[in-house]
């Protein structure tokens, strides 16, 4: 039987950089992934946005992987020649009743540490982005849009250079534990040749498998049911505009319950989208999943992009594209954070199950990776 150091299941952008990060330490990777190609699933629909880790609760994983993500993720961007863009980002008001609620994201943002915010009154907004309507926002320099697909382009360099294989077309099907060695034996099935399976051992499993991570994780023997959350989908639908845009920075509206309202996101080449929205689907397993955006949301789309940008002309936005947020509950309540799962939660060495890696978990990856890395040399 094969052996190698480590097994990273999902070659999205966290997989890759947890398996890049592996191989960098020195040691064998192999990834598998179910898809021809890397990051087809959550990492290709989402906003490609740098965050800048404001929202999130003080001491939450997402607050701390988001701020030290972002400073990492420039840093390679810049070392790496990946195509960005530090547009930075408006967090809006657009009335009275809604001050209160920015306030508290402004407290927030300084809780969390996050450098480069700024607020703006009404007036300084009317210079920077004239068509906007605001009474008051939060400006975040530290905001930006980056090429996801190069940037996980250069990860799978890395860590091919690094010695690092990646499998496509490559599903898991059951992993055991050896008592005798402490070895996770994997089953895993390749479509070429057609149904051939092939088995080998690890001493370290990373389930990095976003919408198909709790799946992964009812797959390996002996990992207790208490320590495996429950799936829970989020659909957000995006919308293009058809004209050309007249701001500069990314604007966002006051949050919505879940999610971040739909706000306005630039490409790099300057294009114009809106998103995501929320949308609440009953599918639980990656494969049940329709990616089709419905025409007719596109009204209610236009009602909430005119509280901050009234002039928004008719009938300018077309249906896009839809991503999945691979959110989970716990004892049937939505978790708000990453949770990451070492042998301190569920009792077995070299395992590593991450869930509800979602937004900003692009933005984080480079700080996940270092963490994973971190930890499992410990």
């Amino acid at each position: 039987m094969d052996h190698m150091d480590v097994v990273v299941v999902g070659a999205g952008v966290v997989g890759l950089a947890i398996a890049r990060e592996m191989a960098q330490l020195g040691k064998s990777v192999l990834v598998i992934e179910k898809e021809k190609s890397f990051g087809m699933s959550t990492s290709s629909r989402n906003s490609e946005v740098i965050h800048a880790g404001i929202y999130y609760p003080q001491h939450s994983l997402k607050a701390k992987y988001c701020v030290e993500g972002n400073r990492l993720l420039y840093d390679y961007a810049k070392a790496r020649a990946i195509p960005f863009n530090p547009c930075g980002k408006l967090i809006v008001a657009t009335s009275e009743q809604e001050l209160q609620e920015l306030e508290r994201i402004w407290q927030q943002g300084q809780n969390n540490g996050v450098p480069g915010l700024h607020k703006k009154t009404q007036s300084q907004l009317a210079e920077i982005e004239p068509a906007l309507k605001a009474i008051e926002a939060i400006y975040s320099e530290t905001t930006g849009v980056i090429d996801s697909h190069t940037l996980m382009l250069s990860y799978v360099g890395d860590l091919e250079n690094a010695g690092g294989i990646i499998s496509y077309r490559t599903k898991l099907h059951g992993v055991e534990r050896t008592s005798s060695q402490g070895r996770f034996e994997v089953n895993i099935a390749m479509e070429e040749p057609a149904g051939s399976r092939y088995e080998m051992s690890c001493d370290e499993l990373i389930n990095c498998a976003g919408l198909s991570s709790v799946d992964v994780a009812r797959q390996i023997e002996g990992l207790d049911e208490r320590f495996i959350p429950e799936p829970y989908f989020v659909k957000g639908n995006y919308f293009s505009l058809a004209g050309k845009t007249p701001f500069q920075r990314l604007i966002y509206p006051i949050p919505e319950k879940a999610g971040l309202g739909v706000h306005l996101t630039l490409d790099l080449n300057g294009r114009a989208k809106f998103g995501p929205d929320v949308e609440h689907i009953d599918a639980t397993m990656e494969n049940e999943i329709n990616y089709s955006v419905d025409p007719n949301r596109s009204d209610k789309f236009e009602q909430q992009i005119r509280q901050y940008w009234p002039e928004l002309p008719k009938d300018m936005l077309s249906p896009d594209y839809s991503g999945v947020r691979p959110k989970i509950k716990i004892s049937g309540q939505v978790w708000p954070d990453f949770k990451i799962d070492f042998e301190e939660q569920h009792h077995i060495p070299g395992l590593v199950n991450l869930y509800g890696i979602e937004s900003p978990g692009l933005t984080a990856s480079l700080a996940i990776a270092k963490s994973v890395g971190e930890t499992l040399k410990k």
